[in-house]
């Protein structure tokens, strides 16, 4: 048997939640949570009851950092015009900016 899955306050989690996502909202997910260095559920119900995620600089993290600058980079270098970046871009760009910010400690962490 498995431990009892209890939160910070021991009280036990016996509810689950689920919801559908198309793939892009699925990509933008799994790249906020490799930022945050949580896993998904931590990161999904602190997001979702407007609680503060503290980024916690770590191998992970960097490599969750690494790994989404080469994908804006890649992306960058296809782009032709300002005009052509999307808005999913521009969201990972400023989510990659302010954990990096965070990290650095001359922002605040989100």
């Amino acid at each position: 048997m498995s431990a009892k899955n209890v939160d910070r306050h021991n009280r036990f989690r016996s509810i689950t939640v689920g919801f559908r996502v198309s793939p892009e909202e699925n990509e933008a997910i799994n790249a906020a949570v490799a930022l945050s260095g949580l896993n998904k559920q931590e990161y999904c119900y602190r997001r979702c009851l407007g609680r503060e995620i503290t980024v916690q600089g770590n191998p992970k993290v960097y490599k969750a950092l690494k790994d989404q600058l080469a994908a804006v980079l890649d992306e960058l270098r296809r782009i032709k015009t300002a005009g052509e970046v999307t808005d999913e871009m521009l969201e990972l760009i400023e989510l990659i900016t302010v954990t990096l910010g965070g990290m650095k400690g001359d922002g605040t962490n989100e």
